[in-house]
């Protein structure tokens, strides 16, 4: 098997594990086991569990971005931005897992790179500029309240608190389309 085909193999893996475990608790041996291989085989494709879980999400939005682009306008957007969001916690672990000062290498790189391309698609999407620093932190304001959303969907709070996904997008996306 090549390197690609096997690194492919790994984040197979290490997705039905997510899946499985939650993301959050992914491990390197379930990993392994999964994937077929010894766990320090592991690390011939991937420095260690932060690694695994930055490409993990930086798949995730490139997917991400893609389905936000074929959605057509903020609203549509935004739905099928929540529904990816609440099927996985690859993005939200991974936030956990980017060093705080940078330097993390390819994956940051990656995952930031694939999180730039994600805002740029919802940008697209809601129809606002994005060559001003308004309509920017509009995107991100839009972004950070998806996310927020997914967790309180994914975690059944949102429904506790008496609200649908489907009228807070409404609002959102009145609020903030153009």
């Amino acid at each position: 098997m090549s390197k690609a085909a096997s690194r492919s193999s790994i984040l197979d893996a290490a997705r039905r594990v997510a899946a499985r475990d939650g993301a959050r608790d992914l491990s390197l041996r379930a990993v392994a086991a999964e994937a077929g291989f010894a766990p320090a085989g592991l690390y011939g494709y991937f420095r260690g569990k932060d690694e695994l879980l930055l490409a993990l999400a930086a798949d995730d939005l490139t997917q991400l971005a893609r389905a936000m682009r074929e959605a057509g306008g903020l609203k549509g957007a935004s739905s099928v931005a929540l529904s990816l969001l609440g099927r996985t916690e690859t993005i939200a672990a991974a936030s956990q897992a980017l060093p705080r000062e940078g330097g993390g290498g390819d994956a940051e790189r990656l995952f930031n790179g694939r999180m730039i391309a994600a805002l740029r698609a919802l940008s697209e999407a809601s129809g606002l500029p994005s060559d001003n620093r308004e309509s920017q932190c509009d995107v991100v304001l839009v972004a950070a309240a998806l996310s927020g959303l997914a967790l309180l969907e994914r975690s059944g709070r949102l429904g506790a608190l008496g609200f649908q996904a489907d009228e807070i997008l409404a609002r959102l996306s009145s609020r903030f389309a153009k």
